[in-house]
């Protein structure tokens, strides 16, 4: 499920005319560290790591929509940043990415 919906992720962020290429391959770097993060989370705490997941496809289709909707794009992102906020301190570096990872999606309709 989790390889599934990173794999749409990464298809998104692939085929999204509205990307700037450089913002691309920094959204495909960010993702492939999302994954390293996520495998490891989702051997001990597999619900959360989903919900991880999750928004972060949430959050990348509203950001790459050619009609962007900012409260619907703000709402994912909101969900995104939340969905981690319980391993703040067991898991400082999915945290840093998720937040590297909302700030470059935020950041891609300005």
């Amino acid at each position: 499920m989790i390889e599934d919906t990173l794999a749409k992720i990464e298809a998104r962020i692939h085929g999204a005319d509205a990307i700037r290429e450089d913002k691309r391959e920094e959204l495909q770097q960010l993702l492939a560290k999302l994954k390293s993060e996520v495998a490891a989370l989702s051997k001990t705490h597999s619900e959360q790591a989903e919900s991880i997941a999750g928004f972060t496809e949430v959050s990348t289709r509203e950001a790459t929509r050619e009609q962007k909707n900012p409260h619907l794009l703000q709402l994912s992102l909101d969900g995104l940043t939340s969905s981690v906020e319980e391993f703040e301190s067991t898991h400082p570096k999915l945290v840093q990415i998720v937040n590297s990872i909302s700030n470059t999606l935020a950041n891609l309709g300005i």
